[in-house]
């Protein structure tokens, strides 16, 4: 059987590293609750981000719930949003009682058309939350522009977009929110876990109550809160990973230009544009197919690395708004473009230390698949 390859490997610190970093806990017994380790991560992503006000959770699902609790939006209301995205940034939006109004996405980076925003807010619009799809970055100098003109709060699904700059900012400081994951499968990672940047330090303030049961203090419960904190193991391992982050991206990019090189200039196979003023991550390598000049399909491409016990992802496939769940809620057809790329794209394989010869290996086998049109 050929070496399996996954669409995706978690960074890990050394053994011995991680096990000097959680030492200390079996001395203490401090192990949740805001202890040693959550402080100083804390601190150490204040300053990577050059973020005024940082809150961590569990997992970024709950973080972006808490964050759109906090700003207290008001119950069925309608936030503009995405649905070329994963569950996450719809299902909070649905499960916090406000409604999704679904913008169609850009072919460049797949990003939300920012010139189709406007068209869609109507009175009960409340709130703009857009995707950096894959990390690659949103026009947030035109949706803020947008926000300010209708007095719309805008929270940013940054997922994707640990560690990418624009113009030297961090992606931690755009809107009024962003809402990082830090996801096992992510470039930068605490095993699960999240975290909630903003400018507001009362907004800051308010989610630190909120993500432990609305508490402030052992006599004093101000806010209805629940549980979403991140524990001392989550924030040793993102200590770890921290420390090792630049050396995460620089292996991605080494693989993502291999692909370039590789893929680009193919009759049919389309990459994403690479913005100005932008640092990339390399979270992901997203590949569309057009079958009619490429001569196979997305699915195709699909089987065919499978059979070679390689593992590419349908990412984003199906829209969120033609998940199960919502049948009959919501038109997959008013968003036209991202509907045509959620058939068409794949994530291939991308991690760090992924060997060139195996992304050679996953190039040759998508270009077999290249018919000779």
């Amino acid at each position: 059987m050929e070496k399996k390859i996954l669409v995706t490997r978690s960074s890990m610190p050394g053994f011995e590293e991680y096990c000097e970093e959680i030492r200390e806990l079996w001395d203490s017994r401090w192990i949740t609750n805001n202890g040693a380790k959550h402080r100083l991560l804390e601190q150490r992503l204040k300053e990577y981000l050059n973020t005024p006000n940082i809150t961590l959770f569990t997992n970024g699902h709950l973080a972006l719930e808490n964050v759109i609790e906090a700003m207290e939006l008001p119950k069925g209301g309608e936030v503009i949003t995405t649905p070329f995205t994963f569950a996450s940034t719809t299902h909070a939006i649905v499960r916090s009682g406000l409604t999704p109004v679904f913008c169609d996405i850009k072919r460049s980076d797949y990003t939300i058309d920012e010139n189709l925003i406007e068209g869609l807010i109507t009175d009960k619009t409340c709130a703009i939350l857009p995707v950096h799809v894959y990390g690659n970055i949103c026009n947030v100098e035109a949706i803020q522009s947008i926000a300010e003109r209708h007095s719309l709060r805008v929270i940013y699904d940054a997922a994707h977009s640990f560690g990418v700059t624009y113009r030297g900012v961090s992606t931690a400081n755009f809107g009024d929110a962003s809402m990082f994951s830090f996801h096992a499968t992510k470039v930068f990672h605490t095993i699960e876990g999240g975290a909630v940047c903003c400018r507001d330090e009362k907004l800051a303030k308010k989610l630190g109550y909120i993500k432990n049961f609305g508490i402030d203090g052992p006599e004093s419960t101000p806010y209805i809160g629940g549980n979403a904190k991140m524990n001392e193991f989550q924030a040793a391992m993102g200590i770890c990973n921290l420390r090792r982050l630049s050396d995460e991206i620089s292996g991605r990019k080494a693989v993502t230009e291999r692909y370039i090189s590789r893929l680009s200039g193919g009759n049919g196979i389309i990459l994403c544009h690479d913005p100005p003023f932008v640092n990339k991550n390399y979270a992901y390598f997203p590949v569309a197919f057009e079958p009619e000049s490429f001569g196979a399909d997305r699915n195709r491409v699909f089987d065919a690395l499978a059979e070679h016990n390689i593992g590419a992802r349908k990412y984003f496939y199906p829209l969120t708004s033609a998940f199960e769940c919502y049948t009959g809620q919501f038109a997959p057809e008013s968003t036209p473009v991202a509907l045509d790329v959620s058939r068409k794209v794949l994530t291939l394989p991308l991690y760090a230390d992924l060997g060139m010869e195996d992304a050679d290996r996953i190039c040759d086998i998508i270009l077999s698949c290249k018919s000779s049109i």
